[in-house]
């Protein structure tokens, strides 16, 4: 079975179900990671790609619908000050699958000062990922052009870092061909808005 498998804002079905509950159970009740958006709305972490209006669903409830299973969760920092409650609440339940990623770097230095599990970021914009010696892995994006291959991605492991893929289709690109680039490579995580389609792209 392919590593890791990280839904994009929960397997959702329907754009409406994006970072919502439903997206969220789904993706856990079939064994996925997922990728969500943490932002802070009156002294509370909530779960929000944009600026959020108050009734998005908290990150403590998040961490409940996971429910002691040890899936990974990639922490997109929208905001800063967070790091403080974040860690509260995934020492609280107990769970240590995660990272964190795309912070403001001030953001990154106090997270990897804290203890919490960072990863930086390498892209077609960002070819020198910043304090890549403090994170734990890399976010691997490709936000214009579908850059990277097999040996880029295995110079990062080979440094001793994890990697997640970006999937093109969260750049509106095709991807199913350049899955074909990384098929073998069990070490890594991918994120895509198609979770099952790349599971059963990855187990064949």
């Amino acid at each position: 079975m392919y590593s890791k498998i990280i839904a994009h804002r929960g397997y959702w079905l329907k754009e409406e179900e994006k970072n919502a509950e439903t997206a969220f159970k789904r993706a856990f009740d079939n064994n996925f990671g997922i990728e969500t958006d943490l932002r802070d709305y009156k002294g509370e972490i909530v779960i929000s790609h944009n600026m959020p209006c108050g009734n998005e669903l908290s990150f403590e409830e998040l961490l409940k619908i996971l429910d002691g299973r040890n899936l990974t969760l990639a922490l997109n920092i929208k905001a800063d000050g967070l790091a403080d409650e974040i860690k509260r609440l995934l020492e609280k339940y107990n769970h240590e699958n995660y990272f964190t990623f795309d912070m403001s770097i001030p953001e990154m230095v106090y997270q990897h000062k804290l203890g919490l599990k960072i990863f930086t970021g390498k892209s077609d914009i960002i070819k020198n990922p910043i304090m890549l010696d403090e994170a734990q892995g890399i976010w691997l994006d490709c936000f214009n052009s579908d850059w990277f291959g097999e040996i880029d991605i295995i110079d990062i492991l080979k440094q001793n870092k994890q990697v997640c893929i970006v999937s093109p289709d969260l750049h509106k690109r095709a991807h199913k061909n350049i899955w074909e680039r990384y098929k073998n490579i069990k070490e890594i995580m991918i994120c895509t808005d198609y979770p099952m389609e790349a599971k059963e792209f990855f187990d064949e």
